[in-house]
């Protein structure tokens, strides 16, 4: 760290939890063919899926020294330092699997004052929500079946200051409106990553007897404005990005209260060379790294899906804090990847997240 050497990852993994497997809430039948509702977040731990326990310890990223730079303006930094000094915090940790994911009291946030002093990759999580959805029937016009009329009684997003980006398109992913073609790309709609994204077909396999489509989203949809202009919407910071240049990641930091957040696929699937080539461990997949859905054509629902999604947080270079001061250049720090997946059988549904975490490789237990 002191030399400016590149970060060496060793993923630890899978952490199982069931999620959503709570009933939607709040349901709203109305008047202009469509059902408004809540999907409850919780999270519950499967041991006999995992590869330890919750207590497992990890070498990782300290996310609110890490997050420092890009929260404050630079004429700040110095405050910055000062609080770090105080909280005794480095650039790395020693927390719990439970504690890195749900959240523990922060020194640094302590030391700062802060009202909030929790802080976790995925805090607050149990008991909360992202927000009303307003969902079409169908019953006027069965192609609109599973489209998101409304997030947040909202019909555009607010993130991306753009028409085009701020589209919310498509349904949630569980279902799409009957009669699937394969010409077609079927969007849909994440809050996860802040945005409508699309997949493509690739191929017709047999699930449970059952013909499907295989549909997975492709290297464009995360690429570069070079590759694929749509995306120019999608570029926040020209510094950052090389001038939009880099594909393969997406800034979420507009609507994750501007703390610098980075999605991609896993292992930075599909990202351009310098993300890979900046971290020691990084080994791309596509058969373990893609996301993926099966989808029935005739009724249009979803009978596996597999979503997976890289958590990555930015920090750059700070003269003026000194755990930062000998950072060559801004780094797109992996916290996880995760793998959401379900199948349905016989209408019962089965929806697990897998949890890998990047820890630094000297300090793993043995």
């Amino acid at each position: 760290m002191n030399l400016g050497a590149k970060p060496v990852l060793e993923q630890k993994g899978p952490y199982t939890y069931r999620v959503r497997y709570l009933p939607k809430d709040n349901i709203t039948v109305n008047d202009n063919y469509t059902v408004s509702y809540l999907q409850p977040y919780s999270a519950l731990f499967e041991p006999s899926m995992s590869v330890g326990s919750e207590m497992d310890r990890i070498s990782a990223l300290n996310l609110g020294a890490a997050a420092a730079p890009s929260l404050y303006p630079q004429f700040l930094h110095e405050i910055v330092n000062g609080i770090l000094k105080k909280a005794n915090a480095s650039l790395f940790q020693n927390r719990t699997v439970a504690e890195l994911l749900w959240g523990y009291e922060d020194p640094i946030l302590k030391q700062a004052n802060s009202k909030d002093r929790i802080t976790g990759i995925f805090y607050p999580y149990n008991g909360t929500a992202d927000g009303f959805y307003n969902v079409n029937t169908g019953k006027d016009d069965i192609s609109k079946v599973a489209i998101i009329d409304r997030w947040r009684n909202k019909k555009k997003l607010t993130f991306w200051n753009d028409s085009y980006c701020d589209m919310i398109n498509g349904t949630d992913g569980s279902s799409f409106p009957p009669f699937i073609h394969n010409k077609k790309k079927l969007y849909f709609f994440s809050s996860d990553i802040c945005r409508s994204i699309f997949a493509e077909y690739e191929q017709k396999i047999v699930l449970k007897k059952i013909p499907v489509h295989r549909f997975v989203v492709p290297p464009k949809a995360l690429a570069s404005v070079i590759e694929n202009p749509d995306n120019h919407c999608y570029c926040k910071d020209m510094t950052i990005s090389n001038n939009c240049t880099f594909g393969g990641i997406l800034d979420i930091s507009s609507c994750k209260e501007e703390k610098p957040i980075y999605i991609s696929l896993p292992h930075f699937l599909y990202a351009t060379g310098e993300f890979l080539n900046s971290i020691e461990g990084m080994r791309p997949n596509k058969e373990e790294h893609e996301t993926l859905m099966d989808v029935e054509p005739v009724t249009g629902f979803t009978l596996r899906v597999a979503k997976r999604i890289q958590i990555n947080l930015m920090f750059k270079p700070s003269k003026k804090i000194d755990i930062l001061s000998n950072i060559k250049q801004p780094i797109y720090f992996p916290l996880l990847w995760l793998n959401e997946k379900f199948k349905i059988y016989l209408l019962l549904e089965v929806r697990r997240v897998c949890l890998n975490i990047h820890a630094q490789s000297s300090a793993l237990p043995n």
